[in-house]
């Protein structure tokens, strides 16, 4: 090989390698530096006291609810009252037509004047016979037969009379009065319909509301542990020592007042395997009406146990998992066992323990063995927004 050739191969092997070291050292600039790991939330779990609540299905009833019905046969020809309307004692609830009634009213009226007339007919006839029999000038059969006259003219009069009375009852009957203040139920019958005293279906339902009934029951595992937990050697006496009860809502708010439990049903009802309670609110404010559904919560004795929040965990294969904070800041999901919930937080029994740490939010973005940067929140500031 000439110096030519060899010249050439040597300036072709410097280009080489100079391109080849420009590629790595362009490769070795652009290569970025891992990225910094992510902040989460993470809260120290730890056993608080908390008050746990039994909860049972509970319906709603005002303390007196009165069928009104017509104590009379007719046609309403008057109603005074709408539907849900708030009435007073007293207050005019329906009309029935009066006219019979008044009629019935001028017929006893006449016949009692007939029977007053009688019996002044009858006393002047013992008035008249009296001395007549005295001075032997008749006989005193005449003085029994007037007697015994006077007599049926007297009982003439007491019916009569009665007679008016009733009239006067029936003609009274006619106008339909509250017998108590409270809230007027649903109305099936018009103006013109007729109505009688021994129809089915009330003229409508008047609700006293100034205080309610919660009824509910209880299976008979929660009447065994009723009866367990609380003090007293009868079950009234355990009633009395129930705490006051809490009232929920349909739409899961909470009744302002609370109320007390009453009375317990004397037997368990064959068919549902259920004993019935019943719990009393004050309805002052008429906030509640017959036919509302609710729950009733009774809150139980304070119990020791780890919480953990609701939105720190999450759900997989129906098992619920938390995050736990391991060793160089990498999470790992432990399945944890729930026994009941305390507001916004999960009553856990077992996979957790105290002074563990959870990723509080966030939780969605994370995965087995990622590494976080942790930023520790207080776990007491939680659970005083749950005013727990």
């Amino acid at each position: 090989m000439n110096k030519t050739n060899k010249l050439s191969l040597m300036l072709w092997a410097i280009i080489i390698l100079s391109v080849y070291s420009s590629c790595t050292l362009s490769s070795a600039n652009n290569e970025m530096p891992p990225p910094a790991p992510a902040e989460y939330s993470v809260i120290n779990v730890s056993s608080r006291e908390v008050i746990t609540y039994s909860e049972f299905t509970a319906s709603i009833e005002g303390s007196r609810d009165i069928e009104i019905r017509s104590q009379v046969d007719g046609y309403i020809s008057a109603i005074n009252v709408d539907e849900g309307d708030y009435v007073n004692k007293g207050q005019s609830l329906f009309k029935i037509d009066a006219r019979p009634f008044t009629e019935q009213l001028n017929t006893a009226n006449a016949m009692l004047l007939s029977a007053k007339a009688a019996l002044e007919n009858a006393t002047i006839n013992v008035n008249k016979l009296s001395p007549l029999v005295q001075n032997n000038i008749v006989s005193d059969v005449q003085l029994k037969s007037a007697k015994a006259s006077y007599d049926a003219a007297l009982a003439m009069v007491a019916q009569a009379q009665s007679q008016v009375q009733t009239a006067k009852i029936n003609l009274g009957f006619t106008t339909i009065k509250a017998p108590a203040s409270g809230y007027v139920g649903g109305i099936p019958y018009k103006s013109g319909s007729l109505v009688s005293r021994t129809q089915a279906e009330a003229l409508t339902v008047l609700s006293e509301n100034k205080s309610v009934y919660a009824y509910f029951t209880m299976s008979e595992i929660d009447f065994i542990n009723f009866k367990t937990e609380y003090s007293g050697s009868t079950i009234q006496d355990k009633i009395k020592s129930l705490p006051e009860v809490e009232l929920v809502l349909a739409d899961n708010t909470i009744y302002p007042l609370k109320g007390r439990v009453e009375l317990a049903q004397g037997s368990f009802d064959k068919t549902s395997g259920t004993i019935s309670f019943r719990a009393i609110f004050s309805n002052e404010a008429g906030l509640l009406r017959s036919g509302n559904t609710g729950k009733i919560r009774i809150p139980n004795l304070n119990t020791t146990t780890l919480l953990v929040p609701q939105q720190a965990t999450f759900e997989l294969q129906d098992k619920i998992f938390a995050y736990s904070l391991g060793d160089s800041n990498k999470v790992i999901g432990k399945p944890i066992t729930v026994t009941g919930t305390s507001g916004r937080f999960y009553m856990v029994s077992n996979g957790l323990k105290d002074g563990d740490q959870i990723v509080y939010e966030g939780i969605g973005r994370l995965a087995d063995g990622m590494i976080i940067k942790p930023k520790l929140i207080s776990a007491d500031s939680l659970l005083k927004a749950d005013s727990f």
